[in-house]
């Protein structure tokens, strides 16, 4: 391959850049509960006449455009630039999301929210590409981890926004749509463009097609099947948690609990990966993280009468579940030539979105059948063995003697 680079690679970190792009990442935490928090409200007034299929086709239709923007931003972004990319996504999402109150039927409801995904869907791989290249290459993995911690506070702090303000559901999507559109001047203002992409010079000196070729394949491959099994865990286990300790017998404060402690896990887990990785060869720690996810996951599917053995297995648990799948985005990052990074992070991001579909019906399937326990637990240890097996494809690095960012 004839790959040519412009500019080396930074020495420090770009401060600005990075909270810019958590803050982007915080936007899809956000979306992760604003309509599971306004869902029980809109069926008990009914609103737009809505019921339990409604709500729940609204809720499907929004994550299939969350997977359809991650999985087709990366061309763009690869060929325009990061910085005029991310900032189109952020005003989409953003104005579908503070229109959604005043959507007049179920249809334009769902709609809505599906054009808001589109643009959330792509926010993400844009924002980690991008940190991916206003950090120094060896501090790769942490620029990833750091980065994806927004995605939990943004969900804690929408948690606490829609607790305030109990039955008012418009206000949380006013809230998200403003914050959105708020940060777009200070973003164009700020925001640097990548290293690798000058004002003179948008187009790619790589084809895009070269992605799936080569040595690029295998990685591709690995990467797509382990983000998927990374995202059902994710999902299906923030769906379902509190039913499947329902389930085992466990109080109904006490299931809350665990979820939030297992989010909490998930925060110190992600600060842990990126440090860990940096140091001991990214592929080796998703390899590791996996793998202790389906061994606690495995664990939790036995009862535990002590309280505190409980809380830390759930703890642990999160530690490693939820940032496994970040891993292979900072995998990603490191083995593509930056030139091709978003489109690839884009196809990971996208397909790992389909598990984010699968992964709550599985799980609510085995609720509704009444096996959620101990056999949630079994099938999410097998999802997370399957994520390993998959990433052992993955090569740990891709070499190129033209590469200045490697």
């Amino acid at each position: 391959m004839n790959v040519r680079f412009e500019n080396k690679a930074p020495t420090k970190v770009n401060p600005i850049a990075a909270v810019l792009c958590w803050l982007t990442v915080a936007l899809e935490g956000f979306d992760l509960v604003a309509l599971g928090a306004v869902i029980p409200t809109l069926l008990q007034t009914q609103h737009l006449g809505m019921d339990r299929p409604a709500l729940t086709f609204a809720a499907t239709i929004s994550l299939v455009g969350v997977g359809v923007g991650a999985a087709t931003v990366g061309p763009v972004a690869d060929r325009f630039g990061r910085r005029l990319t991310l900032l189109a996504c952020i005003l989409s999402f953003s104005v579908f999301t503070a229109l959604l109150p005043t959507a007049g039927t179920a249809i334009s409801f769902a709609l809505l929210r599906f054009l808001a995904g589109l643009g959330l869907g792509a926010c993400m791989p844009v924002a980690l590409t991008m940190m991916s290249e206003v950090a120094p290459p060896q501090h790769r993995a942490k620029a990833s981890t750091l980065t994806m911690t927004g995605y939990h506070v943004g969900a804690v702090a929408t948690s606490l926004l829609a607790l305030a303000v109990t039955t008012d559901w418009h206000l949380i999507f006013y809230a998200g749509g403003i914050f959105g559109l708020a940060l777009l001047p200070v973003m164009w203002f700020l925001l640097p463009e990548s290293g690798h992409v000058t004002a003179s010079e948008r187009k790619p000196r790589l084809p895009l097609s070269t992605v799936l070729r080569g040595p690029y394949a295998r990685a591709n491959i690995g990467a797509w099947v382990g983000s998927f099994m990374g995202l059902l865990l994710v999902y299906g286990l923030n769906t379902w948690l509190p039913q499947i300790m329902r389930d085992a017998g466990y109080p109904l404060t006490a299931a809350l609990n665990l979820l939030l402690l297992m989010n909490v896990g998930a925060v110190v887990g992600l600060l842990l990966a990126g440090w860990v990785a940096d140091r001991s060869g990214i592929k080796r720690s998703v390899l590791v993280w996996f793998a202790a996810a389906a061994i606690f996951l495995a664990v939790l599917s036995i009862r535990m009468a002590n309280p505190l053995l409980l809380n830390a297995a759930v703890f642990v648990t999160g530690i490693f579940v939820f940032s496994a799948q970040v891993l292979i985005y900072a995998l990603i990052t490191h083995l593509f030539a930056s030139e091709i990074r978003g489109t690839a992070l884009g196809l990971t991001s996208g397909i790992g979105r389909i598990g984010a579909i699968v992964g709550p019906a599985v799980t609510g399937t085995l609720v509704a059948a009444g096996s959620a326990y101990p056999w949630g637990f079994y099938v999410f240890a097998v999802v997370a063995v399957l994520g390993l097996l998959s990433v052992t494809v993955v090569p740990a690095n891709i070499y190129d003697p033209q590469r200045e960012d490697a």
